[in-house]
């Protein structure tokens, strides 16, 4: 028996740095946050600060006193629990400063992460991101749709290679929804870092709308005196991102607000460690020849380059599985060298007769109505193969809608008959002879 080789284990989120050092932060910046955090939010206790800032007190402490000594901020209370019940308020001299600094960058929040550190993270992570799938695992995954083996084979050995792949067909047919489906291919998950700091300019990561924190395991700084997780980190389900005709070639870069001085991370920032699905690709507002080319690099050496404004590089490692779907024939889209770099091809096809019905199963299991096979063999045989119209995957969710709808209209039941769904039909499809007598 042939033993199939072990995945390197992801990387736990990082450990919480015990000393200034050990954060790879200035001490001149850790300073400014602190004095930005009392100038906004008023008199905080040092153990207040470390929760928002997400650093320990050892770290902290040397931030504090260096403060103090400077006549930046002061001890305003507390105290009878030790440092960190101490309570800190900023002086004039300190509120001068704050202002300062808030005028180089309004971040306010946990410290950021040095790019190196998100780096290396992010290295160590690609060498297990994309675990070994199995076909029971895949047919798990897209258990809620119905789709051919031979689709569901496809699929699987793309997400296990870690490559980007092309999913195209017919409209209707659930192309969507099937790129979306192989985040759950996906186990485990991803530290994410609140911002990141690449040589003074801070780039915020963390998305509320993208990411999803998973919950603190209380026991895991006890767990042989570990270190706690760095709390500059969230740790996260794998990101799936999805845009669609929205998509521009400035999308792909950081996005600059020069009124708070912080870089916006792009699309494939935020989806880095997960699924990126490009949805309707080809009807974009840019180029299509623009926008591969803007691919080609990060898909070819799993680094993308994003420029700031100084003009300078940064390197990000690029572990994202880039997902494009489109209606359109990839060879009418892309040329073979692009084509060259999509290892996989899969083609959501039209569904059999047989896994028509079972989607029409399902949508009226979902809906609470009961299922008839004779009428789903009449409408796929008296209505679809009679008048040559192809079978797609939308079809009969959008008729039962569109009969139910009807049902209501009449004040009738809500049951499915041949005249509704007949009806439904009349209402949803183009009628492309009348148009032709018009």
């Amino acid at each position: 028996m042939t033993l199939r080789p072990l995945a390197p284990p992801r990387p736990d989120v990082p450990r919480a740095p015990l000393t200034v050092e050990e954060t790879g932060l200035t001490l001149d910046l850790l300073q400014q946050l602190v004095l930005k955090t009392l100038h906004i939010t008023g008199e905080q206790s040092a153990a207040a600060l470390c929760t928002r800032l997400g650093v320990v007190h050892s770290v902290l402490e040397p931030v504090l006193q260096h403060l103090k000594q400077s006549y930046l901020s002061e001890v305003w209370g507390g105290g009878t629990l030790g440092g960190p019940s101490y309570v800190y308020r900023v002086t004039d001299a300190g509120r001068d400063r704050a202002t300062m600094a808030l005028e180089q960058s309004q971040y306010v929040g946990a410290a950021p992460v040095p790019f190196a550190q998100y780096a290396q993270y992010m290295r160590d992570y690609a060498r297990a991101a994309f675990t070994v799938v199995t076909r029971h695992s895949v047919e798990q995954a897209f258990s809620h749709l119905v789709l051919s083996q031979r689709v569901l084979d496809q699929l699987g050995p793309a997400v296990n290679g870690g490559h980007s792949l092309f999913v195209y067909g017919p409209p209707g047919n659930g192309k969507t929804v099937i790129s979306q489906g192989i985040a759950r291919l996906l186990t485990g998950d991803v530290a994410i870092p609140h911002a990141i700091d690449f040589d003074g300019h801070l780039v915020q990561v963390f998305d509320p709308a993208v990411h999803t924190p998973l919950p603190v395991d209380d026991d895991d700084a006890l767990d042989r005196g570990a270190a706690a997780p760095d709390a500059r980190w969230l740790r996260c389900a794998r990101p799936l991102v999805t845009v669609g005709g929205e998509l521009t070639l400035q999308s792909l870069e950081l996005a600059y607000n020069p009124a708070s001085r912080l870089y916006q991370a792009p699309v494939q920032l935020l989806a880095n460690g997960g699924v990126l699905v490009i949805d309707d690709f080809g009807r974009q507002r840019c180029s299509v020849v623009d926008l591969l080319n803007r691919w080609i690099t990060p898909l070819e050496s799993r680094t993308d380059y994003l420029t700031l404004q100084s003009g300078q590089k940064m390197p990000v490692p690029f572990v994202v599985l880039v997902v494009f779907a489109t209606n359109i024939q990839p060879a009418d889209l892309v040329d073979e060298a692009f084509l060259r770099r999509i290892h996989y091809k899969v083609f959501a096809e039209n569904p059999s007769g047989a896994d028509f019905k079972k989607i029409f199963e399902r949508c009226c299991r979902d809906r609470g109505l009961a299922y008839d096979d004779a009428l789903a063999e009449r409408l796929v045989n008296d209505f679809f193969r009679r008048r040559g119209i192809a079978l797609r995957g939308c079809y009969p969710r959008d008729l039962i809608e569109h009969a139910l709808a009807i049902a209501d209209y009449l004040g009738a039941g809500r049951a499915l008959t041949d005249d509704r769904l007949l009806d439904a039909c009349a209402s949803y499809f183009l009628d492309e002879q009348s148009i032709g007598q018009g």
